[in-house]
C-alpha cells in the first residue's frame, strides 16, 4: 500500500508588526546611505609664480660640472650679469672631438642621479618655468675642438642671478646635452649654479680689516 505525498510544509509567517519595523528600518537606512555626503575640505590654491626681475642680487656664481651618463665631461663656469640676461664663460672637456653640443639651464639644482635626470626639465628664464622649447640646437650651442674642449661663451637671456625671482638661476643646474654610445639627446655634464659669496668692497681680497688700537689705560 502506498503513502499518500507529504506536502511541503509552508514557511513560518513573519507576525504582520515585525514586518512592518523591517519595512520602515529598511528605508531608514537607505535613506542615510543616498543622502548628501560631506563636502571634501578643499585643496589649497596653487602658489602663484614669482615675478620676474631686472636684475639680481648676486655678482658672480660658479657651476662646477660633473660628467653624467658614464661620460668624462667635466668643467667649471664663471656667471655674471650682463646686458639682457646673465653671461657665462669657462671651459667644458671631454666632449666629443669636433662635436656639436649645448648648454642649457634646468629646473632643478640636482645632479645626483647617474643621468642628471633629478635635475629635472629645461628652465626658460624669460619665462620663468619650465618649458618645453623646441629643440632647434642653436640654443645654447657649443663646439669642442679637436681636443674635445669647447671654450664657452653665451648669453642666457632674461636670466639673473640670486634673489628669488621668477627668472633667478642661482640654486638650478646647468647641464651638457651630447651624445653618448646609447643617446642621441643626453645629459652628459651637470652643475649646480652656486652664487658665490658677497664681498665686503672695503676690504679688498688678500686684505684684512684695520684693528682699533688699543684704549690707553
Amino acid at each position: 500500500m502506498i503513502a499518500p505525498a507529504s506536502r511541503p510544509r509552508s514557511a513560518p509567517r513573519v507576525p504582520r508588526r515585525l514586518s512592518c519595523a523591517l519595512l520602515v528600518a529598511s528605508a531608514v537606512l537607505a535613506g542615510c546611505a543616498s543622502g548628501p555626503r560631506p563636502a571634501s575640505p578643499e585643496s589649497p590654491p596653487a602658489a602663484a609664480p614669482a615675478p620676474l626681475a631686472q636684475s639680481g642680487t648676486a655678482a658672480s656664481a660658479t657651476a662646477n660640472l660633473a660628467s653624467a651618463s658614464g661620460t668624462l665631461v667635466s668643467g667649471r663656469l664663471i656667471l655674471r650679469p650682463d646686458a639682457g640676461g646673465v653671461r657665462v664663460r669657462g671651459e667644458i672637456g671631454g666632449l666629443v672631438r669636433n662635436g656639436t653640443h649645448n648648454l642649457r639651464v634646468h629646473a632643478r639644482g640636482d645632479c645626483s642621479a647617474v643621468d642628471a635626470a633629478s635635475a629635472g626639465p629645461e628652465f626658460d628664464p624669460q619665462r620663468g618655468a619650465t618649458a618645453s622649447l623646441p629643440d632647434t640646437g642653436d640654443r645654447g650651442r657649443i663646439v669642442a675642438d679637436s681636443r674635445g674642449v669647447a671654450t664657452v661663451d653665451l648669453l642666457l637671456p632674461g636670466a639673473v642671478l640670486g634673489g628669488g625671482a621668477g627668472n633667478d638661476i642661482a640654486g638650478r643646474a646647468l647641464l651638457v646635452i651630447g651624445a653618448t654610445p646609447g643617446a642621441i639627446s643626453a645629459r652628459v655634464a651637470c652643475g649646480v649654479i652656486r652664487a658665490d659669496p658677497v664681498r665686503n668692497d672695503a676690504n679688498p681680497p688678500g686684505t684684512t680689516a684695520p684693528v682699533a688700537p688699543a684704549a690707553t689705560p
